[in-house]
């Protein structure tokens, strides 16, 4: 990726250090945090697969459930499940040391049974709106002089990253939160 032409000031999302970024993606200040980020990544990426092959394996027809396969199929945290059990809100029983089963039929009543790859593109396809009022936009000319930049970096940026625009006669709007997180320091 080429270098910009400018400097954005960024602060690591590793270490929190602040860094002159060398490109507009830069999100790391060394390659060591760069490093760090992609294992964290890999280590999340395989803890979710885990997750959702054992929620696989977990029989439908169950009618109660270990604690390990009810974190995997609520996708609900081993001490909530715990407190639940302590204040008496689920059914359950203790078959023996470390023998928990929980009712599913609880569960089912107080969580919704959904897989995990559902939440996550729950989250991913929020539509965003904007107010496209010249208040609460920048015009091309003042973005590039806020942040120092040529109007065709501001062009070729707002295309890259598909932040929607509007012509008002010779100006150019784009929506302030946008451009503000995108050149944000």
């Amino acid at each position: 990726m080429a270098s910009a032409k400018f400097q954005i000031e960024r602060k690591c999302e590793i270490c929190g250090k602040s860094f002159i970024a060398k490109t507009l993606t830069s999100r790391y200040c060394s390659k060591n945090c760069s490093q760090a980020a992609y294992k964290q990544r890999k280590k999340e990426e395989l803890l979710d697969a885990l997750k959702r092959e054992k929620a696989a394996r977990v029989s439908k027809n169950q009618p109660y459930l270990s604690i390990a396969d009810a974190t995997a199929l609520f996708d609900i945290g081993r001490d909530s499940l715990y407190r639940l059990i302590r204040n008496k809100q689920v059914r359950y029983y203790n078959l023996g040391l470390r023998m928990i089963r929980i009712c599913k039929a609880d569960l089912q009543e107080r969580f919704n049974l959904r897989p995990y790859d559902e939440r996550r593109k729950e989250k991913q396809s929020e539509v965003k709106t904007y107010r496209l009022e010249p208040e609460d936009c920048y015009t091309i000319g003042e973005i590039a002089k806020k942040f120092g930049i040529h109007d065709s970096t501001v062009h070729l940026h707002i295309r890259k990253y598909s932040i929607p625009t509007r012509q008002i006669g010779n100006y150019v709007y784009a929506p302030k939160s946008e451009i503000d997180n995108l050149y944000k320091p």
